[in-house]
């Protein structure tokens, strides 16, 4: 099941065991059965201090983690390969006494939660936003007895994901009932649990003392400005929703300079770690409301806390563009998708359509063919936009079609699920329905910038936030970089050097500023 190296990769990790556990596998009549239970001998060769055992288990192929005597209350429905390896190989340090690095104040809050809860995760695993969510729910279950949590694989288990009509990954289901949908923190999971955790952040964050500069996004630009700013010796706060923004729906990343490959979450998960070693503060699962200025900056957000800095930096990045038809908010995650990647695989065998010619359309159609039946591509204009190698790759298979001049005007389904959409011949005028399982939006991206809306930092007609060369906006003080400014091309690198750019040049506002203070106090004593 491994190779080599994974292997020895893996062999060194679980040196760290600190305390004996059991895999307990839970078998069937299918080759997948098989194929775990060989997964499981492998690890367990690994170490002594893991035993192996096999029992019955609602689900079957299914593997739980325990330490040695317990129940597991931490399990794996499939087989936890692909992007849910590092969930298990994390889980099983975790459970073997390996130490949880998430904040004590968050960890005291999981142990603190009173009640059963029993949640279930259905993933895919080419999903590279599931982990993130797996993860954050295993380390529950790690710390609090009253916690279980199960990983389901969507794909070996189809009728259930069919009975429960889901559509798109990660859904998550506590006491059986749906809990959330799409990536989600461990910070947001245990405030969605904890009653009282909102009063207490909005208290803590209100006491906090003025920064000198404060990021809000966690994106490449964020992430780089915070870096940036830290260097320099200065306070420094980074806010973001969660880490990675738009990176993490990237799965394979080939032009980052000098790594030749990488994909999204794990260059997010790179670039938090980075944030951290700097001792930023970092404040998540919290969304900017309202900025303006007096005597200082101010941030309040929507959680109804408030934040105050010298000099702010803005790098709220962008989001999927999505369509504006009928049809299109009411078969969100019931058909209508936006992550080819994540939930594509729901679609096998099946009819799909992608709307959008540019990169991100096309590679979403050449990745869905190997999956589905039959992949639509729907262009807006008369011809492709998209590079001409991703151009030649798409017309050469035979499952794509490609149909130019064609506006999307409804998303249609049954009420559960999409059937099909009505698109309209932009030459011809004549209008044509389509008969789909689901439709992937792939058109671009809008910038997060509405919350600015009402503010004095002036925005284009598009909603991109006005930059000059050094990131500098039109309010003093307050910066900004990346997807949601005018800098004319969007790609990882450049919002990482516009990050630097804005820290550097909030920086030098800062010296500038504390300069001039002093003169103006000598004036007034005169």
């Amino acid at each position: 099941m491994l190779d080599a190296t994974i292997k020895q990769q893996l062999d060194t990790y679980l040196q760290k065991l600190a305390e004996p556990i059991e895999l307990s596998v839970s078998m069937n009549d299918g080759e997948k059965a098989r194929e775990l239970s060989a997964l499981a001998s492998e690890i367990a060769s690994l170490s002594d201090k893991i035993q192996l055992k096999f029992q019955s288990a609602n689900r079957s192929p299914s593997m739980g983690i325990a330490r040695a005597g317990e129940t597991p209350r931490v399990s794996f429905a499939g087989i936890a390969l692909g992007h849910e390896f590092t969930s298990l190989v994390l889980a099983v340090l975790q459970t073997g006494g390996h130490p949880i690095k998430e904040d004590e104040s968050l960890v005291a809050k999981i142990r603190n939660l009173k009640g059963e809860y029993h949640f279930e995760t259905f993933v895919s695993l080419s999903c590279q936003n599931c982990p993130e969510v797996v993860q954050a729910l295993n380390v529950m279950a790690t710390i609090n007895p009253n916690i279980t949590h199960q990983m389901v694989d969507g794909a070996l288990f189809q009728e259930e994901v069919e009975r429960r009509n889901i559509m798109a990954v990660p859904a998550v289901y506590l006491n059986g009932e749906p809990f959330g949908q799409g990536r989600m923190t461990l910070d947001e999971i245990v405030g969605k649990l904890d009653e009282n955790s909102g009063e207490e952040k909005v208290a803590e964050l209100n006491a906090r003392e003025e920064y000198d500069v404060l990021v809000v996004g966690g994106g490449p630009a964020g992430a780089a400005a915070a870096i940036y700013a830290a260097r320099k010796g200065i306070r420094t706060a980074l806010l973001a929703e969660r880490f990675g923004g738009q990176v993490m729906d990237t799965v394979g990343i080939e032009n980052f300079i000098s790594v030749p490959y990488t994909e999204g979450p794990k260059l997010a998960a790179g670039l938090e770690q980075h944030v951290k070693d700097y001792g930023v503060d970092i404040i998540t699962a919290e969304r900017a409301n309202r900025i303006y200025r007096d005597e200082k900056i101010n941030l309040e957000l929507q959680s109804g806390a408030s934040l105050a800095s010298k000099s702010v930096i803005l790098a709220t990045g962008a989001r999927w563009r999505e369509l504006g038809v009928p049809g299109e908010a009411e078969y969100r995650t019931k058909g209508v998708a936006y992550c080819p990647h994540c939930d594509g695989p729901f679609f096998k065998g099946k009819s799909v359509a992608v709307i959008g010619g540019g990169n991100s359309g096309i590679e979403a159609a050449i990745d869905l063919a190997g999956i589905v039946d039959h992949v639509t591509v729907l262009e807006f204009a008369d011809t492709l936009c998209a590079d001409q190698v991703l151009q030649n790759k798409a017309r050469s298979m035979a499952n794509i079609e490609i149909i130019a001049s064609a506006q999307t005007t409804e998303i249609i389904g049954d009420g559960q699920k999409v059937t099909g959409l009505r698109y309209r011949d932009r030459v011809t005028e004549q209008e044509h329905t389509l008969s789909l399982a689901g439709v992937f939006v792939q058109i671009g991206l809008v910038p997060n910038t509405e919350w600015l809306q009402e503010s004095e930092v002036a925005l284009t007609v598009r909603g991109e936030i006005e930059i000059d060369e050094r990131g500098a906006t039109s309010v003093p003080g307050i910066f900004a970089a990346g997807d949601a400014t005018t800098v004319p091309y969007k790609q990882i690198v450049i919002s990482m050097g516009a990050g630097a750019t804005a820290a550097l040049g909030a920086f030098d506002y800062l010296i500038r500023r504390e300069v001039a203070q002093p003169e103006v106090e000598k004036k007034s004593a005169a």
